[in-house]
């Protein structure tokens, strides 16, 4: 089989899915993309499959230029007759809140109020049809980068240090309390979910809810069956082995969870329109009415820190057979035609 291509430029991020990868066997090719160019007019590589792994948040490690090149690069390997897992038109939608949005509304998603930035100095006049307190951030998201909470028209008139990202553009947008904190990501591979998690955090002003940067879990039991293992204990659990580094590790609640089954539909309805392969959306629960919102879809994936604690399986490694089996099917098919 030729190789698998991984694009990405976290090496911290990226190392469980290398080790689930040699584990299965398979071959693969790093491609990191900070440091990667290519010939638009020359030869693709020998790759049965590429997967894209760039994050948006690329630009807060001093690596922006995996952006541009993601950009540049997948559609080259798609017209080079390369299936690339979260291709371009997943790219672009990863890459766009303000796009996010848009796909929610035409698909009659309820999704928090927002308007776009297009001009840092113009976020109090976009503000003006929205209920406080909000949410400013930047088109080009990940990670939670630069987002901030205002709870007041007067505190964010005051703002004159709004930094909207790599683009300059951005989105202010409700920030809609919930009952208890927490908020419900749903992770799905191939048009079907692998696995709920709820997190709770208590700060107003840290975003980033990424559950591979996680370290700190509900103990689940001994999983004995998926359904005896799924659910923790009030007792958190403290993991050593989190890709991040230690100054950057979060320590938030986290557990697993049954979503509810219209959510599940939802979330795979958002998957199929946006053409994910793999993913992840999360939704929250308003206090002020009851209903659920979602407000951010993530089509880059790293699965959760000590997945098989929480949801009694490794996504990695699912994910890495579910890579070898396409790259079979897509090679077999090539050397049909």
């Amino acid at each position: 089989m030729r190789p698998i291509g991984v694009i990405y430029e976290n090496e911290a991020w990226l190392e469980p899915l290398f080790v689930a990868l040699d584990r299965a066997g398979l071959p693969y090719e790093r491609c990191f993309a900070p440091d990667a160019t290519f010939d638009p007019a020359g030869a693709a590589p020998l790759w049965s499959l590429a997967v894209n792994k760039v994050s948006p948040s690329s630009y807060i490690r001093a690596h922006e230029p995996a952006i541009a090149f993601a950009r540049a690069y997948l559609p080259f390997l798609e017209r080079s007759g390369i299936p690339v897992v979260n291709g371009s038109a997943a790219f672009a939608l990863e890459t766009s809140k303000w796009e996010q949005l848009r796909l929610l509304e035409r698909l009659g998603i309820r999704a928090p109020r927002a308007a776009r930035v297009i001009d840092a100095r113009r976020v109090s006049q976009a503000a003006g049809a929205l209920r406080f307190p909000v949410i400013v951030k930047p088109n080009v998201g990940g990670s939670g980068a630069l987002m901030r909470r205002f709870a007041t028209p007067v505190e964010l008139a005051a703002a004159t240090d709004i930094d909207l990202g790599p683009d300059g553009t951005g989105i202010v947008q409700e920030y809609l309390e919930t009952g208890d904190g927490a908020i419900t990501r749903v992770e799905f591979l191939d048009g079907e979910q692998l696995y709920a998690i709820k997190i709770t955090n208590t700060s107003e002003q840290d975003f980033n809810l990424c559950p591979a940067d996680i370290c700190s879990v509900e103990e689940a039991p001994p999983p004995h069956t998926p359904a005896e293992g799924l659910r923790g204990t009030e007792s958190p659990a403290t993991f050593d082995n989190c890709v991040t580094l230690a100054p950057a590790k979060k320590a938030l609640r986290i557990e697993a969870v049954d979503a509810p089954a219209e959510m599940t539909r939802t979330v795979l309805r958002i998957g199929r329109a946006g053409q994910l392969d793999v993913g992840g959306v999360e939704y929250l629960v308003a206090a002020r009415d009851g209903l659920p919102y979602v407000y951010d879809i993530n089509a880059l994936s790293h699965f959760v820190t000590d997945a098989e604690t929480l949801v009694c399986f490794d996504p990695q490694a699912r994910f890495a057979h579910w890579l070898g089996a396409r790259a079979r099917a897509d090679q077999g098919v090539a050397a049909a035609k």
